[in-house]
């Protein structure tokens, strides 16, 4: 789930023209990343890779206590990231022309995450 717009809003609405952002995940089996955002193929392939990578159901797996993806979710979620940093300019984030913050659930079903946002900087009088 791309996130970058409502990131975006939290920005504009702190008022802050030259700063940082950060955004935190406050959980373990989903991640952020920042990944391409014209052509949905290109997480499609990365959600498919984690899927090779750490796939469901293994033998090797002790922590299953809440079904067969929770500790594939956990693995996924430790070669991606819980935070980015995203650098502020002109109210607005400095993502490239292609790059968009995503919001990668790693878990089967849909839960509920929260995710922090906390913009530092300085604003423009």
């Amino acid at each position: 789930m791309e996130i970058t717009g409502l990131v975006r809003e939290v920005v504009a609405r702190s008022g802050i023209t030259l700063g940082l952002v950060t955004v935190f995940i406050q959980h373990t089996s989903a991640s952020l990343v920042i990944q391409e955002n014209a052509d949905p193929a290109v997480l499609e392939d990365l959600i498919a890779w984690f899927g090779r990578v750490a796939p469901e159901g293994s033998r090797h797996y002790t922590h299953t206590a809440e079904g067969p993806d929770d500790m594939p979710s956990h693995l996924r979620s430790a070669i991606t990231r819980t935070s980015e940093t995203i650098p502020v300019q002109d109210g607005d984030l400095m993502l490239g022309t292609w790059q968009g913050l995503h919001l990668l659930e790693h878990r089967e079903l849909n839960h509920t995450r929260v995710v922090v946002v906390h913009v530092i900087g300085e604003r423009e009088d």
